[in-house]
């Protein structure tokens, strides 16, 4: 039992805390809405039709709900219609080099990849979205071009490495060099507080790996290595998604240009 004494100093850290997380779950809705989608399908013995192409039908419906709830304004739809189509870009390459897998048979499938596959990069980006509304985010000495040109060259590595030299240490140094002074402004029970930009990478890759270990479970894809049953997804993969946020982070960014305010000097 915590005494009284230290009880009072730790209670408004500990509601602040608890705020914190549950605003963060308000704002992973969408993941949470699509994975357990995917978990259901996994689970139910017979489907009528396949079921990637159920799961597209599905996300195109939770994409619906949202706007008509008001949850997602049309600008965020259009940002993660966008984390949709090149997270499509991404997989049918990846796909086709081996990296990993859809074993399942699905009609709304093009090379390897189905269509409901491009709903999880979207779901990250409504994750960006709807973290941006529920915490007031501002951003403090960002550098929208510097930032811009990295995250473009973090997306292409993804691909090159196959052929080229890797360069994501490099592009990592780089990331961090750019928003060396950038920090991102938010909100918990109307206290305002401030993180670096480059940080909230490196802990939303975290909880994306995390992610990406349920969804591997659940039979959203699968790696070579999980072929014949489920293997934790390797922990350089949460390096890969520290570094690949900033590409959904950035296409955030230039939709919310538009509304005044959205981004304010330091004092």
């Amino acid at each position: 039992m915590i005494p009284a004494s230290v009880a009072g100093p730790l209670a408004a850290p500990v509601r602040q805390l608890l705020a914190f997380a549950w605003t963060q779950t308000r704002a992973c809705a969408f993941a949470f809405a699509l994975l357990s989608g995917v978990a259901v399908s996994a689970l139910l013995p017979e489907l009528p039709v396949a079921r990637y192409d159920l799961l597209v039908v599905y996300g195109v419906l939770l994409t619906l709900l949202f706007w008509a709830r008001g949850w997602e304004s049309g600008r965020d739809i259009t940002v993660i219609a966008v984390c949709h189509v090149i997270g499509l870009a991404f997989e049918l390459v990846k796909v086709a080099l081996g990296s990993w897998s859809y074993p399942e048979p699905g009609v709304l499938k093009f090379a390897g990849v189905p269509l409901y596959g491009g709903f999880l990069y979207a779901a990250v980006g409504s994750y960006v979205c709807r973290a941006w509304h529920l915490f007031d985010l501002e951003l403090v000495r960002y550098r929208p071009r510097a930032t811009a040109v990295v995250a473009a060259a973090i997306y292409v590595n993804f691909f090159s490495h196959h052929w080229l030299p890797d360069a994501r240490w490099v592009l990592a140094g780089l990331l961090v060099a750019v928003t060396l002074r950038t920090s991102v402004r938010f909100t918990v029970r109307g206290v305002r507080r401030r993180m670096p930009l480059a940080l909230s990478f490196v802990l939303i890759g975290f909880f994306l790996w995390v992610a990406e270990n349920l969804a591997t479970l659940v039979g959203a894809w699968r790696y070579p290595y999980q072929q014949h049953g489920w293997e934790p997804v390797g922990v350089e993969k949460f390096g890969a998604w520290a570094l690949l946020i900033s590409v959904t982070f950035v296409l955030a960014a230039v939709g919310r240009r538009t509304d005044p305010g959205a981004e304010r000097p330091a004092p």
